[in-house]
């Protein structure tokens, strides 16, 4: 399979590859043309109850395994990743439209997860709580949680489910993955190195099709003890609560709209070279993506005159072109949604300075577009964007600047860009953000915590944080 130049879609079930019963066909297109890349038919309710049974059963064993082994495994997966990263990135720019660069990247990211959890799976330590009564010990122990429903989306087809299946495999724990339809092969490149390294047969397992189906069914069997999802405000939602009914352990990485503040004292350079390249990464379909740029009006016009001098330099267009800085975005809804949300914007008074139009053509690009003052009535200030659309305000107090970071009730990821360190430091403390970068973007390393507050869900990924998330605390008390 991995020669293909393009894989045949599958489900993986109980050690097995296998196409789809359901008669609900998927297509795979390729966004930077338009063209068909694969067909394929989802899982039906019996493949998925067999991929079920297979984690149950698989579980038993692989939960028994010592951390030193589970180690040992998951770093060959690591270096499958890195020996297999030219045919991985291929598929996935084909398959999601991201430059080959950014490509490359991501492979790389998803084998540093498994190195990095590899060896944090052995330092999952309990403890021993001293006791008031002679001869009575009391351990706190961890174990791990169980079976493992895990859902991933298309905008990172690889680090996204591999954060998610290498930390459930480091804590002892198996699963089932269900990544997007729109990118399948990534995630099939993740369980193939998986298999070659040795992860046992039934430990993972991963299913294609309808995600109502397949949702409703995992989240509703005792089997599954775990659940984790990346993915909108409003699809969380309806998880938490289908979790909450047989109250499954649950992970929600949802939407953000990330402000940015820019203070007169920035570094100039830095700044307008770090909100360009992350703004317009993966054409603006990242989470944690600078969206609403507050820009103070001392240092405004040159702020702005360069961001969009920038932006209207990139280079769009098929991902594998290595000249190509930006590609299109992932299907033809998705490049209709960013221009009604810019048309609306513009209807309520925002001034389109660069972009704010569809690339005429094959494929499903976009402009990178920025937007000067947008009211906050309109689609874009309410809604996270998730496209290549930075929106452009400045203010004068920077306590205006705080409030409006704070407006809406989606707290993922908040940045602030200024020299003085008290400022920095008051900031960090008022803004209601999961995460907040200070001159810097860069979230989503295997060892740090990835988490977001209100809207923007709870639990987390990554760091020693994220292995907790799939364990459970069980408290011995002996007497001898």
């Amino acid at each position: 399979m991995w020669k293909s130049v393009y894989p045949h879609p599958q489900a993986f079930v109980a050690g097995n590859w296998r196409d789809g019963s359901s008669p609900e066909r998927f297509t795979v297109v390729n966004p930077a043309t338009g063209d068909a890349l694969a067909e394929f038919s989802g899982v039906d309710t019996t493949q998925l109850e067999a991929a079920m049974e297979a984690s149950d059963l698989a579980f038993r064993d692989w939960s028994l395994v010592s951390a030193w082994e589970r180690g040992e495994i998951l770093t060959r997966v690591a270096a499958i990743l890195r020996q297999r990263i030219e045919t991985i990135a291929r598929w996935m720019t084909l398959e999601q439209g991201k430059p080959l660069a950014e490509s490359r990247a991501e492979v790389n990211a998803a084998a540093d997860v498994f190195v990095w959890v590899a060896e944090e799976c052995k330092r999952t330590y309990g403890r021993v709580i001293p006791s008031r009564v002679e001869g009575l010990q009391q351990v706190a122990d961890f174990e791990p949680v169980g079976p493992s429903a895990l859902f991933s989306p298309w905008n990172f087809p690889l680090i996204l489910p591999t954060r998610k299946v290498a930390t459930a495999l480091a804590a002892g724990c198996s699963c089932v993955l269900k990544p997007a339809e729109q990118t399948p092969a990534s995630a099939m490149a993740l369980i193939m190195a998986c298999l070659e390294a040795g992860v046992p047969a039934g430990t993972v397992n991963m299913v294609l099709g309808d995600a109502s189906m397949i949702s409703g069914k995992l989240l509703s069997s005792p089997i599954i003890r775990k659940v984790s999802l990346t993915g909108s405000v409003a699809v969380g939602r309806q998880v938490a609560a289908l979790a909450g009914t047989s109250l499954k352990k649950c992970t929600l990485e949802l939407g953000g709209h990330a402000p940015v503040v820019v203070l007169d004292d920035c570094d100039i350079d830095h700044t307008v070279a770090t909100l360009v390249r992350t703004k317009f990464r993966n054409a603006g379909q990242v989470c944690v993506s600078p969206t609403r740029l507050l820009v103070q009006e001392g240092v405004s016009r040159e702020f702005i005159d360069r961001f969009v001098e920038a932006a209207k330099h990139l280079k769009l267009g098929d991902g594998l072109d290595e000249r190509v800085q930006m590609g299109p975005l992932s299907t033809a809804k998705r490049r209709d949604a960013i221009d009604a949300m810019v048309g609306d914007a513009k209807r309520r008074g925002g001034k389109v300075l660069a972009g704010g139009t569809v690339v005429e053509g094959r494929g499903f690009f976009y402009q990178p577009t920025v937007i000067l003052d947008v009211p906050d009535t309109a689609t874009a200030m309410r809604e996270e964007p998730f496209g290549p659309v930075a929106i452009v305000s400045t203010f004068r107090d920077p306590e205006d600047a705080l409030v409006e970071a704070n407006r809406l009730p989606l707290g993922l990821a908040s940045y602030l860009f200024t020299t003085n360190l008290r400022c920095a430091r008051n900031f960090t403390k008022r803004l209601r953000s999961g995460m907040v970068g200070i001159n810097h973007i860069g979230f989503g390393l295997p060892e740090t915590p990835m988490c977001g507050v209100g809207d923007s869900g709870y639990g987390h990924e990554g760091g020693s944080e994220g292995i907790r998330e799939y364990l459970v605390t069980k408290f011995v008390n002996e007497y001898s």
